[in-house]
C-alpha cells in the first residue's frame, strides 16, 4: 500500500483557499476573512523551519475540516413567526454521522469521548 504524499506549502495553501471557498460558499465576509486568516500564517512562517512539516499538515488537516464538518445557518424570515429560523446549507463533502453511539448508549449510560484530543494528536 503506498503511502499518502505530503503536499508541498503551495499545495497545502491551495487545499486550504479550495475548502474556504466550499465551506463559505455565498458568505463573502466569511470568505474573505478565512482567506485573510490563511495568507497571514502562511506569509508569517514563510521561512522554511524545523517545525514547516507540522505546519503544512496543520493547513491540510484545517481544510479537510473545513470541507467535512463545517455547516452554515442562513437565517430565513417566515412572516408571522417571532422564532427565529435557518436553513443550512449542507453540501456534498460534508461528513455524515448516523448517531450509532448515542442510540447504543441506553438511557442511564454515558457515551465515552475523548476530550482534548485534536487532529493533530491523532495518529494515522
Amino acid at each position: 500500500m503506498a503511502a499518502t504524499p505530503v503536499p508541498t506549502a503551495l499545495g497545502a495553501y491551495r487545499l486550504l483557499l479550495r475548502a474556504t471557498r466550499i465551506a463559505f460558499h455565498g458568505d463573502f465576509t466569511t470568505l474573505h476573512a478565512a482567506r485573510a486568516e490563511a495568507r497571514k500564517q502562511f506569509d508569517q512562517h514563510r521561512e522554511l523551519g524545523v517545525d514547516t512539516p507540522m505546519r503544512i499538515q496543520h493547513a491540510v488537516e484545517t481544510a479537510e475540516i473545513l470541507r467535512t464538518n463545517v455547516v452554515q445557518g442562513i437565517k430565513v424570515s417566515d412572516a408571522g413567526e417571532d422564532t427565529d429560523r435557518y436553513e443550512l446549507r449542507i453540501h456534498e463533502h460534508i461528513e455524515r454521522g448516523d448517531n450509532d453511539t448515542i442510540k447504543t448508549a441506553g438511557k442511564n449510560k454515558k457515551v465515552k469521548v475523548a476530550v482534548g484530543k485534536t487532529c493533530s494528536n491523532t495518529q494515522s
